[in-house]
């Protein structure tokens, strides 16, 4: 079966894309790492105007910054269980565990019910904690939630770049659910992949 069936806009094959649409092409594959450009980034490959801001956003959440790679693809993972996004799950999963995350920590990811249910220190549990009230109900973070993961250990520097990961993530389930792609896990190319001996990613 087709993993894209599903999806509501035309998607450009890789070996359809010309100009500045084959220019971005290449730029995700550079990237992600990956011989193929995931679906995600193909859903707007009609809009190369749009892509650009996609791989802008990418870049800014994983290429550089100051939380180690691994709690990235965590909190990606995490923010597309909190919106309920199977297709983004099981991509992040995969970076997650490629970064050197335990696959336990993988696993609980996908069935969990909060953060407190994970296999994770309490410090990032609390920042979890922040970043789930963050996706589901943002207008309610406050200084006092603030303050917490701050004690926890976490750093502003630090806790903006969650909240910018947290926040483009929201965005990106939204796409992905909205457009017809994030219906399954088995939808994510990605997730296929065999996880790498870390540090090759």
């Amino acid at each position: 079966m087709d993993a894209t069936a599903h999806v509501r806009v035309p998607l450009v094959g890789e070996d359809q894309a010309t100009g500045r649409l084959a220019e971005l092409y290449d730029e995700v594959k550079k990237a992600t790492n990956l011989p193929f450009v995931p679906d995600m980034f193909r859903l707007v490959s009609t809009r190369p105007d749009l892509l650009e801001a996609v791989v802008a956003g990418y870049k800014g959440m994983y290429l550089g910054g100051v939380l180690p790679r691994q709690t990235r693809e965590l909190i990606s993972a995490w923010t597309s269980k909190v919106n309920e996004c199977p297709y983004c799950v099981g991509t992040h999963n995969f970076f997650f565990q490629a970064f050197g995350g335990p696959e336990e920590t993988a696993r609980a990811v996908e069935s969990a019910e909060s953060a407190d249910d994970l296999p994770v220190e309490e410090k990032t549990k609390v920042l979890l904690r922040l970043l789930t009230k963050l996706s589901k109900e943002a207008y309610k973070v406050t200084d006092a939630d603030w303050k917490v993961a701050l004690e926890a250990g976490w750093t502003s520097e630090e806790l903006l770049e969650a909240f910018f990961t947290s926040s483009m993530f929201n965005m990106i389930t939204r796409m992905v659910d909205g457009l017809g792609l994030g219906y399954s896990v088995a939808a994510s190319r990605i997730s296929q992949q065999e996880i790498p001996e870390e540090g090759a990613a």
